[in-house]
């Protein structure tokens, strides 16, 4: 378990990212801000989602609490593929990803105070060739909705259509757990410990 000496806030509304800080066993508050998620033009997704999980942070007032955001992207030949707006798109979505590798890309902000620090990881993720019936089951179950890439790795059935992962499969999860830890070790080192 990690163990922080200051209140922590997760500006987020991501369950997954919930989970993955109370697997941890970190104890933190939840304050999901509405800043502006726009990609940032002429950034490689590591460090545009670094930027944009850096707005969420500053988004909330500075009151004494390590705040921490996130923002996660998956990109295929280049483009973003964000949360779908609909079953349809899911589909489309989940047709070019079959049979190919993408980059999973989440990139982490730290604020403290005046201070701020911001870290990204990258994953590949390379998708076996899908069914049209594979697709349509899956985006049936509703999961791809609110997903980046219309696909959750954690999902039973999202999990099965992944051949192979490159790198942190938790950073395709939502937020990278190594690179949170080292990245805390640098910001605030008297303020965390391993329990």
């Amino acid at each position: 378990m990690i163990a922080l000496a200051c209140p922590l806030v997760l500006a987020s509304a991501s369950p997954r990212r919930r989970d993955l800080l109370a697997r941890l066993g970190l104890t933190f508050g939840v304050r999901p801000t509405d800043a502006d998620e726009t990609w940032p033009e002429g950034l490689d997704p590591g460090p545009a989602a670094a930027e944009v999980a850096l707005r969420k942070a500053r988004a909330l007032p500075p009151d004494g609490a390590l705040v921490l955001a996130a923002d996660t992207v998956v990109v295929l030949d280049g483009e973003v593929l964000g949360k779908p707006a609909d079953d349809a798109e899911a589909a489309r979505t989940l047709r070019r990803l079959a049979g190919r590798t993408h980059t999973v890309a989440t990139g982490i902000a730290l604020r403290l105070g005046g201070r701020e620090t911001t870290a990204f990881e990258r994953t590949h993720v390379t998708f076996a060739d899908l069914t049209d019936d594979e697709i349509a089951a899956y985006v049936a179950t509703g999961s791809p909705r609110d997903k980046a890439g219309s696909y959750g790795i954690q999902d039973d059935l999202g999990a099965v259509f992944v051949e192979r992962i490159d790198g942190d499969y938790f950073n395709v999860v939502g937020l990278p757990l190594r690179r949170l830890y080292a990245t805390l070790r640098a910001f605030v080192p008297d303020l965390v410990s391993l329990a």
